[in-house]
């Protein structure tokens, strides 16, 4: 199957302020996975690549939850189980839940005055991590997870690059 090849993006220039470093590359990630994502074809986007049961559309559906648990402060009873989308879902649905949901936590974080504030949430049993940890945490979770994706996409269909 020949090889598609997308125009990789070079990562954000940013303002200088720790807080619009961290949240310039977390965009930057959030939209290289949803990009990696995209347009990916059925039923292969689901298809296990790897012997624990890793697919391109359970990645985006498994961050979905991630970003949803640390900045909306939803709960997650089985975390396993986010790593596959329901099969009721299409690509495009889990993609756009996925930015719908990174829309909800950029407005949760518009609000905070700073990286050291807890990231606002309903009370739990757990004390909420601060703005940075947070953006931290999706920054690393969203690059690993999006490295995975880069060898996934081109297992799936031979599309490249960003």
């Amino acid at each position: 199957m020949p090889a598609a090849h997308r125009r990789d993006t070079p990562p954000p220039r940013t303002g200088s302020s720790e807080t619009e470093v961290l949240r310039g590359f977390l965009g930057y990630l959030r939209d290289s996975i949803a990009a990696k994502v995209e347009g990916a074809p059925e039923p292969q986007v689901r298809t296990y690549r790897t012997p624990s049961g890793t697919n391109l559309l359970g990645l985006l559906h498994h961050l979905t939850a991630v970003e949803r648990a640390t900045f909306l402060g939803e709960e997650v009873a089985d975390w396993q189980a986010t790593f596959d989308a329901p099969a009721a879902d299409s690509v495009a649905d889990v993609v756009a839940r996925y930015r719908e949901t990174v829309a909800r936590a950029d407005a949760v974080l518009d609000g905070c005055a700073g990286l050291d504030a807890p990231v606002p949430r309903p009370p739990t049993r757990r004390p909420a991590p601060s703005i940075r940890w947070a953006l931290v945490h999706m920054i690393e979770e969203t690059g690993r997870h999006a490295g995975h994706a880069d060898i996934l996409r081109e297992l799936t269909d031979g599309t490249t690059g960003r």
